[in-house]
């Protein structure tokens, strides 16, 4: 029967929006807030405890009331599902909203609304006289597909193309359509056609004007949020990126966090680049890990010795923008299209297992450890393997965050390359836009012999800085702390409770 298949293909759309809302939701978390596991398992959590509660909720709709109640509950979800996106972006832009507590609202409120969709198709399914052994495993059946459908759609087409607000509205849309298509086909069932008609109209046409809409709407948005004028945004598979622009000062950030700063950018990777290269026995050979601005790249490309340059980074958006934009190119001097450059996308742990190269010089130049995914790049299994392609005579540095405000990560940091078999030398030095900031050089050997001069122009490091950099006052000195090894990740808890001691 016709009312059987639309049913069933409704099944297989609300489950596909169903899963979509989770997933945007929980994106959008860990892109506003950071640490990505623990919101994409609140979020899951606290989602799936509100479709049991919607569940419930069903067994109070009386048996001639289903039909119009499905139908109401498709358009509800829609309206909601699809408008959340851009509903937390102009929250998050508003510094006064209490953003958590939308955020987690909203879940619930969206959970409960899409928990009551699949109880009640099959209710209506019971009541087309169908045997419930063939209602349990056809909704099931359609159910699970729709879930895998989306689960492979959002993160590979969608978040990238679309991104999160359009997206949510696409999918809005589709419950929405949902609910106008059941309406026409059962409206000889339904007394109150024409009104769910006009309602269901109303809220195609809202969506649709929502997603005409809805990049103006998330860029300004984002220009609340960041103060300064958003020139360039993206979403890929990995991360958001934004880079903002005031005056001379152009700014990234990666999910809402400061990558740099153009005006003490210098700072920052001088003091990441030249440490290493002026200390290592050779400088031809050159991989940075991370780094897909291709400022430390710039700096390494100062040094005339180098022969090439390997710099691993797992977002080509990101290495395909600071290759292409005017502004972004002159900042990094064009290095990412260099001859001597070699650009890799990949994960730089599967890359390194990868390959047999060795280098001079390894520049480790990765976000910081904030969340399991990226803390499994600061481990010791992921140090030794770092050490195995190094040269002899060779060096690596890492940034290391903090060792002002993060101090417990930052000798975390240090005892975890040395646990790994390397020699250390911590440094650091003060960067305007984040503070004290530290770094980690690292060797087979104890040779770490400070310079008497920098062999390449600088526009803030000299010798003098350089040897401050490897002093460290009292309220930095060194804490014993554990290494991070990938079973325990105490790297990523000592770094969450610093940060978070910071901000109280």
């Amino acid at each position: 029967m016709k009312s059987h298949r639309t049913l069933i293909i409704s099944v297989f759309i609300v489950a596909s929006c169903g899963l979509a809302y989770e997933l945007i939701t929980a994106a959008l978390a860990s892109y506003l807030l950071g640490d990505s596991i623990f919101q994409y398992s609140l979020i899951i959590g606290l989602y799936l405890f509100s479709m049991g509660i919607g569940a419930h909720l069903t067994r109070h709709i009386k048996d001639e009331d289903v039909l119009t109640r499905f139908v109401e509950i498709e358009l509800l979800v829609g309206l909601i599902g699809g408008l959340s996106a851009l509903f937390l972006f102009t929250a998050f832009g508003v510094a006064a909203a209490p953003f958590r507590t939308l955020l987690y609202g909203l879940v619930f409120i969206i959970g409960t609304v899409v928990g009551m969709e699949i109880p009640l198709v099959m209710r209506v399914l019971n009541e087309q006289q169908l045997e419930f052994k063939d209602t349990v495993s056809r909704v099931l059946t359609f159910d699970y597909m729709g879930a895998l459908a989306v689960s492979l759609l959002f993160p590979l087409i969608l978040a990238p193309k679309l991104g999160m607000a359009r997206s949510a509205l696409l999918f809005g849309l589709l419950n929405a359509a949902v609910a106008v298509l059941t309406a026409r086909v059962f409206r000889l069932h339904l007394p109150n056609y024409r009104s769910l008609k006009w309602r269901g109209y109303a809220v195609l046409a809202s969506l649709a004007i929502a997603f005409v809409f809805a990049n103006r709407w998330v860029f300004q948005a984002e220009q609340r949020y960041f103060g300064d004028p958003v020139v360039f945004e993206s979403h890929s598979p990995y991360q958001r990126l934004v880079v903002t622009q005031w005056k001379d000062d152009t700014r990234l950030y990666i999910n809402g966090n400061l990558q740099f700063s153009s005006r003490d950018e210098a700072r920052y990777h001088e003091a990441l680049v030249m440490p290493a290269m002026q200390m290592s026995a050779q400088q031809g050979r050159v991989l940075i890990l991370g780094g897909g601005d291709g400022l430390a790249a710039r700096e390494v490309l100062k040094y005339p010795k180098v022969q090439q340059v390997t710099l691993v980074d797992l977002d080509p958006d990101m290495t395909k923008t600071f290759r292409t934009s005017a502004k972004l190119v002159a900042l990094n001097h064009n290095s990412l299209n260099n001859t001597k450059m070699r650009v890799i996308n990949d994960d730089a742990a599967k890359w390194l297992e990868r390959s047999a190269e060795k280098f001079d010089v390894i520049i480790v130049d990765l976000p910081d450890p904030s969340n399991f995914s990226l803390g499994k790049l600061y481990s010791v299994p992921m140090y030794r393997l770092v050490a195995r392609h190094l040269n002899g005579g060779g060096k690596v540095v890492v940034q290391s965050t903090s060792p002002y405000f993060a101090p417990n990560a930052f000798w975390s940091v240090v005892a975890t390359l040395e646990a790994a078999g390397l020699k250390t030398a911590p440094y650091h030095v003060y960067v305007p836009s984040f503070g004290e900031w530290g770094y980690v050089l690292a060797s087979a050997a104890d040779d770490f012999r400070l310079p008497e001069k920098i062999d390449v122009p600088t526009r803030f490091l000299n010798a003098t800085e350089l040897a401050q950099m490897f002093r460290f006052p009292a309220d930095m000195a060194r804490r014993k702390m554990e290494p991070n090894y990938l079973n325990n990740q105490k790297l990523v808890a000592y770094f969450e409770a610093d940060w978070a001691n910071v901000m109280r």
